[in-house]
């Protein structure tokens, strides 16, 4: 995991310095609107590049960045001047909520749905479904949040969920159930948006996972024996077809926050995804840096929590 991150790092911090734009012009742009001359304008520029530490080669710049997040110090943002770890704080919680949401609900549908798929192969009921999925999972994001908004929050149909932010006005005086409640109602549409897509893969990852695995001369063997089929199916095909869709929780996690980005743009929703995006066109270097580590950590913490789930459905893996 170390060498993963220290690579994932060092792509992510020479793209960003690569990238066209700067910090310190657009700072300087904002002056200059006041009557900067060009002496001044120098002068900012150095001060500004001093300020940011952008003065020192990039191999520096970076030694000294790595040498902060051993102690966790990811440095100050260059929009506001607050820590970027407070700001990642305050938005990595609700993308977490959306995601997890999201990843919990997909594979909550993906499973039966998958194993009812792959039980009744090649039938009607079958193709319908693998149909629709596809349809689901070929549906822009954008567009589908675009249409929720306009059927369900206040357009000339319903006006059931609201289309912006994550609580109502007044939530902080609510009691922990209202709370909850009211940040259920104001997740709706968005865990829509970043769950339906999810599970139309993990469904057919599912079928052909335990297509696979009722041919299998242990489940001909099972069946021999005179067990039923749901016992066939639930008690000893099922354990083993959920190694493919589990290998996928390492880049689920990762996925979602990546597009939970527009997700979280359109509902505006201050979460990691919104704060990221801000970033990236503020040309907000430590911000920038911070999330990155913390996509990458969860991403491998993914890979980590799907390699020990391996030992819990595969009975070939034992415990050392």
């Amino acid at each position: 995991m170390i060498p993963t991150f220290l690579g994932i790092s060092v792509l992510t911090f020479l793209l960003i310095q690569m990238a066209p734009g700067s910090p310190v012009y657009t700072r300087l742009a904002g002056i200059d609107g006041l009557g900067v001359g060009d002496h001044d304008s120098a002068a900012i520029i150095e001060q500004t590049m001093a300020l940011y530490g952008l003065d020192k080669p990039i191999h520096v710049q970076y030694w000294e960045w790595l040498k902060r997040l051993v102690f966790l110090d990811f440095g100050d943002s260059f929009k506001d001047h607050r820590p970027v770890l407070t700001r990642i704080g305050e938005a990595l919680p609700v993308t977490l909520q959306l995601n997890l949401i999201s990843i919990f609900l997909a594979y909550l549908i993906a499973i039966p749905l998958g194993v009812f798929s792959a039980t009744h192969p090649r039938t009607w009921t079958d193709s319908s479904i693998t149909l629709l999925l596809f349809i689901l999972y070929s549906l822009p994001s954008f567009w589908v949040a675009m249409l929720l908004i306009f059927y369900f929050s206040g357009g000339d149909y319903f006006n059931w969920f609201p289309a912006h932010g994550i609580s109502s006005l007044g939530a902080r005086d609510m009691t922990l159930w209202q709370w909850t409640i009211d940040r259920a109602w104001h997740f709706v549409l968005p865990v829509i948006c970043l769950t339906y897509a999810s599970f139309a893969a993990l469904s057919r990852y599912m079928r052909s996972g335990m297509i696979e695995v009722i041919k299998q001369d242990y489940i001909r063997m099972a069946r021999a024996y005179g067990f039923s089929e749901r016992v066939v199916i639930f008690r000893y095909a099922l354990r083993n077809s959920l190694i493919p869709i589990i290998t996928l929780i390492g880049t689920l996690l990762p996925a979602l926050i990546g597009g939970s980005v527009i997700i979280e743009q359109i509902f505006t929703v201050p979460g990691m995804g919104r704060l990221m995006f801000e970033a990236i066109l503020g040309r907000d270097y430590p911000m920038v840096m911070g999330g990155v580590v913390i996509s990458a950590f969860l991403t491998l913490i993914g890979l980590l929590i799907s390699d020990i789930l391996y030992a819990f459905v595969d009975p070939r893996i034992q415990h050392r």
